[in-house]
């Protein structure tokens, strides 16, 4: 199940009007989605809204599909993804829809057709577990955040 250069990623637009993801760029690893939005729609400052992007998606085994945030929207307007990266299961059918969250101090609009996050594909690796009584011993031990070079 693969594609030109990696997996096969089936997509299925709930709509003609979606426009299908794409890679911006020859050395991208991820691919823009954009808002399906029927009217603009405003996130507050400290607001969230989940956005719809029209598209449904097979992933094929073994791999997932992370939504990750746009760096411009983040440093130009405080705009990110809320549950970041957001995670896709191969087994999902649903909409595919991003949780944004206007992290910034002025109201942000979602226009339709705009470029809101990004979709990275990336295998997955599922622990085989072990209950024990102990755990090995480290030079860090129990230290937590920020234990590490003090």
């Amino acid at each position: 199940m693969k594609g030109e250069g990696g997996p096969l990623l089936k997509i299925r637009k709930i709509d003609p009007r979606v426009t299908l993801p794409q890679y911006e760029s020859e050395g991208a690893a991820g691919m823009d989605l954009r808002a399906f939005l029927t009217a603009d729609l405003v996130i507050l400052p400290l607001g969230r809204a989940k956005i719809p992007t029209g598209l449904r998606i097979e992933i094929p085994p073994g791999f997932e599909g992370q939504v990750r945030p746009r760096s411009g929207l983040a440093v130009r307007h405080g705009l990110t993804v809320l549950n970041s990266p957001g995670t896709i299961d191969s087994d999902y059918r649903g909409d595919l829809e991003v949780i944004l969250v206007n992290l910034g101090g002025e109201v942000y609009v979602v226009k339709n057709g705009d470029r809101i996050a990004q979709l990275v594909l990336a295998p997955v690796c599922r622990a085989h577990l072990e209950e024990t009584a102990a755990l090995s011993e480290t030079g860090r031990g129990g230290g937590g955040f920020g234990s590490t070079g003090t």
